[in-house]
């Protein structure tokens, strides 16, 4: 809070602000430039998090790939201070097709890793992002069935047909579609006899805390059967404890990923024979 000026001052309060206000206003009104330079110096990277079978929750089921943005002086930019900036514009297509490439490139090089990477509906179109998806899948004969692409409930809703064409199209070449964020606005539940994801991830708010929520037991318990009605497999969000974890597993959820198993991290240990194996 900014401090009151003293009785001498002959400004009002309200036109002085303390220098910390003052650095996080000049840095969110520059972020696209931030994250431009970022893509120029070729500052960005993935950042991988374990997603574990619910059954064996050492054995893991795949990673998610989350693409992370560094600052000149190579501190992790949180997504939440840039992507409300970026999501409509060019700089947020080509954020996608680097997470592709990095993602894509990974796979290559290691023959046993199954990766999930976002992106956002507003990419199909985009001409560079099916260029670097072709380019991706001509890495190796098995990337493509390796490779889940992730796209959030609020993003298939905006297009649903353009969505839809390209999954199929897709689908056919071996390729995984998850429904990221599923139950947050609950708006796609209408679309499922027109799209056929593979996998739904149950957005984090049901999630946390649901070994002691009743509200959030039945509304998860409820996404669940949505889902098998459906044939689709089930990822649980942001589980942050052991009571989540077997709650979870207990009704049916399929796989589990959040801090409890592991965060985010941009040296991965790939170590298919560890104490939490690749599945196979």
């Amino acid at each position: 809070m900014t401090e009151p000026l003293p009785p001498s001052s002959p400004y009002p309060s309200s036109m002085v602000s303390d220098p910390l206000t003052e650095a996080v206003a000049s840095r969110e009104t520059n972020m696209p430039n931030v994250v431009e330079r970022a893509i120029l110096t070729g500052n960005v990277a993935l950042a991988y998090q374990p997603v574990v079978q619910s059954r064996s929750m050492t054995r893991l089921a795949f990673y998610e790939g989350l693409l992370r943005v560094m600052d000149e002086s190579g501190r992790v930019i949180p997504a939440r201070e840039f992507i409300h900036h970026v999501e409509t514009s060019e700089l947020g297509r080509i954020l996608d097709c680097l997470a592709l490439e990095h993602g894509t490139r990974a796979l290559a090089e290691h023959p046993r890793l199954r990766l999930a990477i976002n992106m956002s509906a507003r990419s199909i179109g985009y001409k560079r992002w099916h260029e670097t998806l072709e380019r991706g899948l001509g890495l190796g004969p098995t990337v493509g069935e390796r490779l889940i692409l992730e796209i959030t409930e609020s993003s298939v809703v905006m297009m649903p047909e353009v969505v839809s064409a390209m999954m199929i199209d897709l689908q056919a070449q071996g390729v995984t579609f998850a429904m990221d964020d599923f139950g947050a606005g609950y708006t796609a539940i209408r679309y499922f006899k027109e799209f056929v994801f593979d996998a739904i991830k149950i957005d984090g708010q049901f999630v946390k805390g649901i070994a002691n929520d009743p509200n959030n037991q039945v509304l998860t318990t409820a996404l669940v059967s949505i889902a098998r009605q459906f044939e689709m497999f089930t990822v649980a969000e942001f589980v942050e404890n052991a009571d989540d974890a077997a709650y979870l597993a207990s009704i049916g959820i399929d796989c589990l990923q959040g801090y409890y198993f592991g965060a985010p991290t941009l040296k991965p240990v790939w170590q298919p024979e560890g104490p939490a194996r690749q599945a196979g």
